[in-house]
């Protein structure tokens, strides 16, 4: 599929909200890469493909990671909050065509984060929580991080949303933590 066709299938079956969402996320995924050193043109594509199976019920996610036999842990299995990721990869690849394993991985992780997030992979994360739709307490303070200090912001967004989930009584993603500290780990190294 080109580029057309992805956006175009996307606009007739993403809700609005979402496909408002999604090309946020697409933009400032672009933005985000020029400014780091990324493929813009693969942070465009990870950014469009990024939620295309969000929507979906969580058993016709499971269904789609069960048929392509990719291994995943209960606690994304059984939560499509953390599986749309896992699904929009196997989506892109089996639905859209999309074969670069850097854009798979960044839709892939692109809400959980992982222990050695690429540049591509950061300049997802980051550009799903802090494009300009997003209203949420700190989101502008976290923009502005952004432009100034990718590693900053992607921690700054993992204890975000770790807090968040604190006050919500909900469980976190230990691999979440995982990232969170390989970010904070690396940082430590670099400077």
């Amino acid at each position: 599929m080109t580029m057309e066709d992805i956006y175009n299938d996307l606009k007739r079956r993403i809700s609005p909200k979402r496909f408002t969402h999604i090309m946020g996320v697409t933009k400032t995924a672009e933005i985000l890469a020029k400014r780091y050193g990324a493929d813009p043109d693969k942070a465009y594509l990870a950014g469009l493909l990024h939620d295309c199976a969000k929507e979906l019920p969580l058993r016709q996610m499971q269904a789609m990671v069960d048929e392509a036999n990719v291994l995943v842990d209960r606690a994304v299995y059984e939560n499509g909050a953390l599986l749309h990721g896992l699904a929009g990869a196997v989506m892109a690849r089996d639905y859209y065509g999309i074969d670069d394993e850097e854009v798979l991985e960044a839709i892939r992780v692109h809400t959980t984060g992982k222990v050695g997030m690429s540049a591509l992979d950061k300049v997802v994360f980051l550009a799903d929580y802090i494009e300009p739709s997003r209203k949420f307490p700190g989101v502008d303070a976290l923009r502005k991080l952004a432009f100034i200090d990718l590693d900053e912001a992607v921690l700054a967004g993992y204890d975000s949303t770790i807090a968040h989930l604190l006050e919500q009584k909900l469980s976190i993603y230990f691999k979440t933590i995982l990232g969170r500290n390989d970010c904070l780990a690396q940082m430590k190294r670099s400077r």
